[in-house]
């Protein structure tokens, strides 16, 4: 779902991009409302869970890849507008330092994975719940919200794929950037992820929502107000991360690449409904790119495994390290002995 760079236009790029700064803006300023300070950091922690859940692989339907996102997780545990800034700075790591999505389509990433999907994920989820205090119920929230979620996601990134062909060709009539149309677009990416990425990400919301309610319930964002024990260690949510970090080889195992991903360099040769592409759009060619320290989670001279778990973490330690250092300047919700917002 990461889109590439100079799949989209500039001109795409740019409005999508302008589309989330008062997004940004509206988030930043609610965490500080809706969460206590002493939570603020934890957000690195459910940035580092989408930071991982991204490098897990999985073979989808056509031959292509895909993966969890986490969207729905991080705003079941430190609320929507959280979520948005986790999941956007893990985009942004992962387009700057391993050359995984577009700088420029940064803009329109950002507004699928960490808009979109955490946005609605969680009002599918209040919706269903209503504040009731069912445990099932809410384990089944969170799987139906985050499936949803993400499909609806993936359509958005489709439409911003397929709209592409249709605004802008050349005096050859062919594509300048994205060469798929909505009419090809919106199956490819729809079918593989409503059979196989979106329970993908539903088993791994559910995994990790029950783990931390059951280990570190004061994490959970609809507990904020019941939860005042401010010096929890919350070991055993560390010790996740770091067996995910462990773990992350694992998305190696799946091969190919994920639709719409394609390198400049192969996607003439890409076969759709039977027919090969058969030449190169020219945005693609001529268009910018940035040379990213560890291309696709590798290393020159280093083992393939290695190297990934390196990625693994140096992304989780710069997602904690950023969000410790963004919580000083903020002051975050006040709550009182008694656990009550002031």
């Amino acid at each position: 779902m990461h889109i590439p760079e100079n799949y989209l236009s500039p001109a795409t790029c740019g409005i999508m991009a302008a589309a989330m700064v008062p997004v940004w803006t509206h988030a930043v300023r609610k965490v500080n409302k809706e969460l206590p300070k002493e939570k603020i950091p934890y957000i690195g922690v459910g940035a580092a869970f989408s930071f991982l859940g991204m490098m897990f692989n999985v073979p989808l339907v056509g031959g292509t890849t895909g993966h969890a996102v986490g969207g729905t997780l991080i705003a079941l545990l430190f609320g929507p507008n959280a979520a948005c800034l986790a999941v956007s700075i893990a985009l942004l790591i992962q387009a700057l330092l391993f050359g995984d999505g577009g700088i420029l389509a940064f803009g329109a990433n950002c507004f699928n994975m960490a808009f979109v999907l955490p946005f609605v994920g969680y009002g599918i989820y209040r919706l269903i719940t209503k504040n009731k205090e069912s445990s099932g119920l809410k384990i089944t929230a969170a799987a139906v919200a985050s499936y949803i979620a993400l499909n609806l996601a993936a359509l958005c990134a489709a439409i911003e794929f397929g709209i592409q062909p249709l605004l802008f060709k050349d005096e050859m009539g062919q594509a300048i950037y994205c060469p798929y149309d909505l009419s090809i677009s919106i199956p490819a990416m729809m079918i593989p992820h409503l059979l196989v990425a979106g329970f993908v990400e539903a088993i791994f919301t559910v995994a990790i929502f029950a783990f931390v309610k059951k280990t570190s319930p004061d994490l959970i964002f609809e507990n904020i107000e019941k939860e005042n024990e401010k010096k929890k260690k919350h070991i055993p949510v560390f010790a996740l991360v770091a067996f995910l970090i462990a773990a992350t080889p694992l998305g190696l195992l799946a091969t190919g690449t994920a639709w719409g991903e394609w390198g400049s360099d192969e996607i003439a040769e890409i076969v759709t409904n039977g027919n090969k592409l058969g030449y190169t759009p020219s945005g693609l060619l001529s268009g910018w790119s940035l040379e990213s320290v560890m291309p696709d989670y590798t290393l020159n001279g280093v083992n393939e495994t290695v190297a990934y778990i390196l990625s693994a973490v140096i992304g989780v330690a710069i997602l904690i390290i950023f969000f410790k250092l963004l919580s000083i300047p903020m002051r975050g919700k006040k709550i009182n002995a008694s656990g009550v917002d002031e």
